[in-house]
């Protein structure tokens, strides 16, 4: 296809026995640094061939890939950034699950980093009580001109996105009654959510720049919508997805981003319009998509109207079969829809968990298992 694609994997870190997540990040990164230092595909704390960070609170870990282009070299170096960070949580006690956010209660604790504690200061309880996992795709594009007229187009389908990764249905010990509780927590940040239709580069990034101005955000690291152009890298950031719970499952979501971004770039060259479709609207979409995930209806990108989410998952999967023309690819998003509609989403499999032992240190214990590659 052309188009190198990275992912960036957010995950809780777990005491396994009570599924409570632990403050180790700093603990885990040390050992990093002792086990990875000579390792001439890792960096830490840097991302460069693949990296494990930190991430904003002491009970996560970040792992990054480097850019590929073939799908199956996503696969492996996601495999091996999970074994990696396991085998180095493992080392402090800990275990590491694949979660959007925690199933038992937290208080979450903030990496030490001054501009970590500016963002306290802003945000109050809502930086306090944050601890959420996600998973942010970027697939490279040739210039910000190109990185608008394809956000302008992707944007409808995100929340349907949202709705096939949808990971995390409990909050603070309880059920949520979303299949992805962490979207929703997110909306109390100040420029969480849709973005807009923009028309051009100049009118991304003077909207940016207002925003940054008007003196709520620190710094343009702080627009935290579903997309956006990339600061450090030539990619658009899809950010929609929760964190996926198999591997497998990021691949899929990955691959369905690289067959928008190149949907939508085709339509750009060819001058078909982009969707004129409110930002209010796609709000209630993600909302949809968020309660609930690929169980229920969908908001349809191509009507904005609710229809059953195999019958818009299958919209998706048709409107990008042309882009994803490499057999390799076309693989992945097919068996990706397959074991969708067969074992459910990451939120599916943790309600069934719970229904079956009542114990959302189970939930926590399976998470950890699927996480390793292990299966349920």
């Amino acid at each position: 296809m052309g188009r190198t694609v990275g992912v960036e994997e957010e995950m809780i870190l777990v005491d396994v026995s009570t599924g409570r997540p632990l403050s180790v990040s700093g603990a885990v990164l040390a050992k990093a640094s002792e086990v990875l230092g000579n390792d001439p595909r890792a960096t830490v704390g840097i991302v460069a061939r693949g990296a494990l960070e930190g991430e904003f609170q002491q009970q996560q870990l970040e792992i990054h890939t480097s850019p590929v282009d073939d799908l199956a070299d996503l696969d492996a170096e996601l495999r091996h950034w999970r074994r990696t960070a396991i085998e180095l949580t493992h080392e402090v006690g800990a275990g590491l699950a694949a979660l959007g956010t925690s199933p038992l209660p937290v208080e979450p604790r903030a990496v030490a980093s001054p501009r970590y504690e500016r963002i306290h200061q802003l945000l109050g309880i809502t930086a306090r009580r944050h601890l959420t996992c996600a998973c942010h795709v970027h697939v490279n594009v040739g210039c910000d001109e190109e990185g608008i007229a394809v956000m302008d187009r992707v944007r409808v389908w995100l929340p349907v996105l949202l709705a096939i990764s949808s990971n995390s249905p409990y909050w603070n010990g309880g059920e949520s009654g979303y299949a992805s509780y962490r979207s929703q927590a997110l909306t109390m940040w100040p420029s969480f959510g849709p973005p807009e239709r923009f028309g051009s580069a100049a009118a991304y990034h003077r909207l940016v720049q207002d925003m940054v101005d008007s003196g709520p955000l620190l710094d343009e690291g702080m627009i935290y919508w579903d997309a956006r152009l990339s600061a450090r890298y030539p990619t658009i950031e899809i950010r929609s997805a929760d964190v996926c719970l198999d591997v497998a499952d990021t691949v899929f979501v990955a691959a369905l981003c690289r067959g928008l971004v190149e949907t939508a770039a085709r339509e750009w060259r060819r001058g078909l319009s982009a969707p004129d479709v409110p930002t209010s609207l796609l709000r209630l979409a993600t909302w949809q998509a968020a309660r609930y995930g690929a169980e229920g209806d969908l908001i349809d990108p191509r009507t904005m109207r609710q229809a059953p989410a195999r019958e818009v998952v299958g919209a998706l999967e048709e409107y990008t079969a042309s882009a994803v023309d490499d057999d390799r690819d076309r693989l992945v998003v097919e068996a990706g829809v397959e074991r969708l509609w067969a074992h459910g989403t990451g939120a599916t499999r943790q309600r069934r968990t719970l229904e079956r032992t009542g114990r959302l240190v189970d939930v926590v214990a399976q998470a950890v298992r699927l996480t390793a590659g292990h299966d349920d």
